[in-house]
């Protein structure tokens, strides 16, 4: 779904890595049921890669993996899109450390430059107690300038247990985010990994 805060970045889909990087198993991931039943979703099949579109995230770190990346994307008849990222790193302390700036890019989202007449408001939605831990965070982006769908909400939620980093986005341009239903769906995404 676009909107005034997606940023379009390049994505891998096949193991272009070199040996140093082995296909991993896949986690495990989220299913229809996962997510809020507010929306009647429908569910792309699971692909590798990072996907074609993330909201925000312009300064993403420059070494992302290409490999042990999968992606779903889901989407309503006409509302609502939403997605779960699962990438496995060779070692935990990358995922650490990818969780940790992922985190903070999403905390800065609302304070990324916009379009003349577009205001953006950020929120911290808390912690969610799964495994390694994971938070999420929220966005409201307003166009007063536009004669349909002004307004996008944004939630981005990001866990990890061990070297596995997955992150669970939604955005909407109608209602109010389900905040409390997609921490649900994000523990559900974490304990679905393993």
């Amino acid at each position: 779904m676009a909107g005034a805060a997606v940023l379009a970045l390049a994505a891998g889909s096949g193991p272009a890595a070199g040996a140093a990087d082995p296909w991993r198993p896949r986690p495990g991931s989220l299913y229809i049921s996962d997510l809020p039943r507010t929306e009647s979703w429908r569910a792309a099949p699971i692909a590798r890669g990072w996907g074609d579109a993330q909201e925000c995230l312009a300064a993403w770190p420059g070494e992302r993996p290409e490999v042990n990346v999968w992606h779903r994307d889901f989407t309503t008849a006409e509302t609502a899109f939403a997605q779960q990222k699962v990438v496995v790193f060779a070692t935990e302390a990358e995922a650490i450390a990818f969780a940790e700036t992922t985190r903070r890019g999403y905390a800065a989202c609302a304070d990324a430059p916009r379009p003349p007449g577009v205001t953006a408001t950020g929120y911290d939605h808390g912690v969610v107690d799964v495994e390694e831990g994971a938070t999420l965070w929220g966005m409201r982006t307003v166009d007063a300038g536009a004669q349909e769908r002004p307004c996008f909400n944004y939630l981005w939620g990001v866990g990890r247990d061990g070297d596995t980093v997955t992150l669970v986005l939604w955005s909407s341009y109608w209602g109010e985010p389900p905040v409390a239903a997609w921490k649900n769906t994000l523990r559900t995404a974490v304990n679905k990994l393993y």
